[in-house]
């Protein structure tokens, strides 16, 4: 993959996958709210850890170079 094809995927995740991902964690914090109750402080900061960056794991290896120079010039 090119340097320039991993730099547009990039922007694309960043500008529609991680809306849709913002929008898919709030909407499962909503769902455990309605289903069990307002979870209780000591598990809702670490739920809230975990959200924030999973969505960046699977991204790792894309987003790995991309501010540097295109290394093929």
């Amino acid at each position: 993959m090119t340097h320039r094809t991993r730099k547009r995927l990039a922007l694309v995740a960043l500008l529609v996958g991680l809306p849709v991902y913002v929008i898919l964690a709030v909407s499962l914090v909503n769902w455990l709210d309605r289903t069990f109750g307002r979870l209780p402080i000591w598990a809702e900061v670490p739920l809230y850890a975990i959200l924030a960056f999973a969505w960046a794991l699977p991204l790792k290896p894309l987003f790995r170079g991309i501010g540097q120079a295109d290394p093929d010039e």
